[in-house]
């Protein structure tokens, strides 16, 4: 239903020059100079009075001969959803192994290079830039992982030579392609209950590197030699099965610290998210915005949100602290139920 108060040109006139979204879906303007129409609330810079003219509808306006505006987009029903849907568009493209520039982008979505980037970096919370370069990470992973060789696996996974990879290994992978192939030999890793089910924890020269929860110890096992694809198991007995034991009991019992080194592996943002999250008190929550807010990148709540995903030392970084911002619980690696079991676990030993 049609909106009584811009049933004037004038009044309509007033909404363009406010660009009141309130008016989106009531009329369309069209510019005789262009020959472009568009909603009142394009951000288009304004043109003269005496050449706009007002119509119902895109239709009207297209059966005079104007075309719609590929900024604003009035012929849509939806303008945030076109919008969503060509940042979805973007992320396919960015994802494919050849590369692609921000202006190849930008023309393939339609828009000009500088809205095209501050539209993707506000709902993806990261740049193209970045976007791409975590696809070629997680191309590159698979490829090392299926034992392909570190030039062949870089060049499948995007990067245009070896060289250009090797100057940010650490970025990509948190460690060298060689080491990542290898899975680090040195690793081993044992099972254990904890209160919370099944608990995974893997250790290297350099410390605990990974701590996995779960049901099932296969699945536990295939998780872990995804991230270090040759670690192998330990005898429960010796110096490392007391080490585990140190685990099991820092994560059952929030009072008891753990002490012993960690080998905290990821790229230099997760690194300071994963910082971010062990500054959390005990007890209390944070979200993802907050988080991101912490670090000094208040708009990468998706990129945030991505570097939980990836902790790989459950509950030494709390990631199960982070919620959404109404407070509402959101994923977790480990599940859903685990993550409300250690909130409550924390704020009722707070209240004791």
């Amino acid at each position: 239903m049609k909106n009584l108060t811009f049933k004037t040109d004038e009044d309509r006139w007033q909404a363009v020059l406010a660009r009141d979204p309130r008016a989106d879906n009531q009329f369309v303007f069209a510019v005789q100079t262009t020959g472009i129409f568009c909603r009142p609330s394009c951000r288009a810079r304004h043109a003269l009075r005496k050449n706009v003219r007002f119509y119902p509808d895109a239709q009207h306006a297209g059966q005079d001969g104007f075309r719609p505006c590929k900024r604003c987009m009035p012929d849509k029903r939806d303008p945030q959803e076109q919008k969503l849907a060509k940042v979805e568009q973007a992320c396919r493209l960015l994802e494919q192994d050849s590369s692609i520039t921000l202006e190849m982008l930008a023309q393939q979505v339609a828009m000009s290079p500088f809205h095209f980037h501050r539209l993707f970096k506000s709902i993806t919370g990261m740049t193209p830039k970045a976007w791409q370069q975590a696809a070629r990470d997680r191309r590159l992973r698979s490829a090392l992982a299926q034992g392909d060789k570190i030039t062949d696996a870089v060049l499948a996974a995007g990067f245009p030579d070896s060289s250009s990879y090797y100057r940010k290994a650490d970025s990509a992978l948190g460690m060298t392609a060689k080491q990542y192939r290898k899975g680090d030999i040195a690793v081993h890793y044992a099972l254990s209950n904890c209160t919370l089910g099944r608990c995974l924890v893997a250790e290297s020269e350099r410390g605990i590197c990974a701590i996995l929860l779960g049901d099932d110890d296969a699945m536990l096992t295939d998780e872990l030699h995804s991230l270090f694809p040759h670690a192998q198991p330990e005898p429960a007995d010796g110096a490392f099965a007391l080490r585990v034991s140190q685990v099991i009991e820092s994560l059952d019992n929030q009072n008891t610290p753990l002490t012993l080194p960690l080998d905290i592996r990821g790229t230099a943002f997760q690194q300071q998210v994963w910082q971010a999250l062990r500054a959390i008190p005990c007890g209390e929550t944070a979200s993802y915005q907050q988080v991101a807010k912490t670090i000094g990148k208040p708009a990468a709540v998706r990129a945030v949100a991505g570097a939980c995903a990836a902790n790989k030392l459950a509950i030494v970084i709390p990631c199960h602290r982070v919620v959404c911002n109404d407070g509402a619980l959101s994923g977790y690696r480990w599940g859903t139920a685990r993550k409300t079991l250690l909130l409550q676990r924390e704020a009722k030993n707070r209240e004791g």
